[in-house]
Formats: C-alpha cells, structure tokens, sequence
C-alpha cells in the first residue's frame, strides 16, 4: 500500500504532536475538523491519547483520499499548523503538510538539483506603482482562467470506492477560443508515489483529458458559472508538463496573451509575476504580492509569488498581464532570503517560449492555431 510518509516520517510527527500538546483526546476533535465524519467513524479509539495520536497518524497515512476528494492527513496537518504556537513543532507540520499536499496533487519535485542558496539578493527598493489600468486587464485576463477537475481511470474505467472522485484539481486557462492549457501532471491525476508520479497508460490518459471540466468565474462557491467540457487531449509533454486540450465548445471569452521569447533576469532589475490560479480547487484568487522572480533559463521561471496546490497549471504573467510561464509546482527551501527575510517555497514554471517552440517543432497546426489568436 502506497502511503505518504515512512513509518520513521510519521515518528517524528507523532513526537512532534506529543511536543504541541495533542496527546489529549479533548484536542482530536480539532485536529480532526473537516475530515468527514463517516471516515472519522472508523478511525480506531484508543484510551491512551499518545498512542490515540499515533493511531490516527498511521491509518490516516494509508488513505490517498476520501470519496469528496479530500486526503485526511493534508487535513489533519493543515489544522495542526493553524493550532500549534510552539516553534519547533510547528516547523515538523509545515513541512509535512507541504509535501502531503504536493505529492497528493501529482506536483513534481521541481528543484531537484537546483541549488537554492545561489541566491543574491535584489534591489529592493524601487518604484512599485502601475496604471490603474492593469487592475482592468487583470479582471479581464481572469475571465479566461478555469478551475480544471479531473476524472482518473484506472484500466479503462473510473476509479471506485473511496477513489471515487473527479476532486483532481488544478487551473486551466484559454490559450485559444477552444484550446484549454494545463499541466500534464494535473491530467495524469495520481499522487506522487516515493517521489515519482505513477504512469498512467495511455487510453486512460486520453480518457482523462476528455473527462476534464473546466468552470469558469469561479469566483464564490454558492453561484453557478460555466462549465466547459473538453472533448480531448491535443498537445502535451511531460518533460515541459503542459497539456492542451480541446473543449466541445468554442468560448467568446478573451484568451490569454502568451510571451514567445524567453523571460530574462537582469541583475538591480527585478521582474514581479502575477498568478491568476484556484488554490485547492478553491475560487479564484490572484496573486500579487511577495511577486518577485528568483531566476530565470530557458526553460523554467523561479519565483516567490504565493501559490499551493490546485494552482498547477496557472498563467503566470507579467505586469502586462502577458503569459510567460505555465506555474507547475513548489517546493519547500532553506537558506533562501527574500526581501530581508528567510523564505520557505520557491515557485517554478516552464517557460511558455519553449512550449510553443515545442508546438512548432511536432505538433505545428496546435502552434498554429494559438499564434493566430496572438495579434
């Protein structure tokens, strides 16, 4: 059985908890909030509230996800972070809850080998005002940004039981008036397994991408917003981790505007990002603060703008609100300084330069069929 964490992980969590002080029944409950309360019902009780709380820790690291989607342990861990106030403890948490959270989404360990500490530190002090206008295009340019949910199949059929969920989410965003653009990650829709994304075969990849929705102006759970359904898969690469799917309907939405050269860093010239994304499959919220990027090559983008998971597969733009990477992921980071003070992620997306330059070399009418949307 594929699990979260090895059993030496969850010690230290569970030493972690016992230092926090929820070896206590009376806390379980709140660790427990937002868990749904059939599976709370199986949960084993135990007397003793230390081995309560490893119990729970145990069984909760089995289950990749409920029925509504939701993973047990990512709950039970955000929770713990927003109640422990002891430093060290706190530390353990966040750093579990960011990797249960990555590896539940799929998201790959997109630093790897990269080296975090090379970082020097940038002119901080400048003048940060744009036009008022940028406010207007920024709504506008969110017009075209969707909340993407994704079926998984397994063998050719959806996945039954407690897998029974369509709950894969991420963002997805008009790159054309009937092309969709996400991660390919998103559409594989399985957790990270010892680090690695499982492979999925290709008739349930392509049943996959045909099962995605992608509801626009999403905006506020209680309204009712388009849902756009797409049709099938006609681009992708793992290695860049896009996706492009076909929707069933051509939309009258504006699309958005994709950089064709390649983001660039100059040092004392800092560049700001702003992300337009559904973390956690949530409403649409824009990030544009703490935005500065990291460093660029030609492939990906590095920077500091706030995401989480569910943001995969969003637009990152520039202050022109013109796409320059497709955001992929993050990851947690030490001996990283930003404005002053030390930072725990770095967000990472690959260059749209070099996916469209991958459309033009083998899958030329897609490339097409976007660049004449680029006027």
């Amino acid at each position: 059985m594929n699990q979260y964490f090895t059993a030496d992980e969850i010690h230290a969590l569970h030493q972690a908890g016992i230092e926090a002080g929820y070896a206590d029944n009376n806390r379980r409950t709140l660790l427990l909030d937002g868990i749904l309360p059939q599976y709370q019902a199986m949960l084993r009780t135990w007397p003793e509230p230390s081995l309560q709380l490893r119990s729970d820790l145990v069984e909760m690291n089995k289950v990749e996800r409920l029925i509504d989607g939701s993973v047990p342990l990512e709950v039970w861990l955000r929770n713990a972070v927003g109640l422990t106030t002891v430093a060290a403890p706190a530390a353990v948490f966040r750093q579990a809850l960011d990797e249960v959270t990555r590896i539940a989404a799929g998201e790959p360990d997109v630093l790897a080998g990269a080296p975090p500490d090379e970082f020097k530190e940038a002119v901080i002090h400048r003048d940060d005002m744009v036009p008022f206008d940028f406010l207007r295009s920024g709504d506008r340019a969110g017009l075209a940004v969707a909340c993407v949910k994704v079926r998984p199949y397994q063998n050719g059929s959806p996945y039954t039981g407690l897998q029974a969920s369509d709950r894969f989410a991420g963002t997805g965003w008009l790159i054309a008036p009937q092309l969709l653009i996400t991660n390919h990650h998103v559409v594989t829709a399985r957790k990270l397994v010892e680090g690695r994304q499982p492979e999925v075969g290709p008739d349930d990849f392509a049943q996959q991408a045909a099962s995605v929705r992608a509801r626009f102006d999403f905006e506020a759970e209680e309204i009712e917003t388009e849902v756009a359904q797409a049709t099938g898969l006609v681009a992708n690469d793992p290695t860049l981790d896009y996706a492009i799917l076909r929707l069933a309907e051509k939309s009258l939405r504006p699309v958005l505007r994709v950089g064709t050269e390649a983001l660039t860093v100059t040092s004392g010239r800092p560049v700001a990002v702003n992300i337009i994304q559904h973390p956690g499959g949530l409403p649409k919220q824009v990030a544009l603060r703490n935005n500065l990027v990291y460093e660029a090559d030609g492939r990906d983008v590095r920077y500091f703008t706030d995401t989480r998971t569910g943001s995969s597969g969003s637009p990152v733009c520039t202050d022109d609100w013109t796409v320059v990477a497709l955001h992929r992921g993050a990851r947690q980071v030490t001996n990283v300084n930003f404005q002053g003070k030390g930072t725990a992620f770095i967000n990472v997306g690959t260059q749209m330069s070099s996916i469209m330059r991958h459309l033009k070399e083998h899958q030329p009418e897609i490339h097409d069929e976007i660049a004449a949307q680029q006027g």
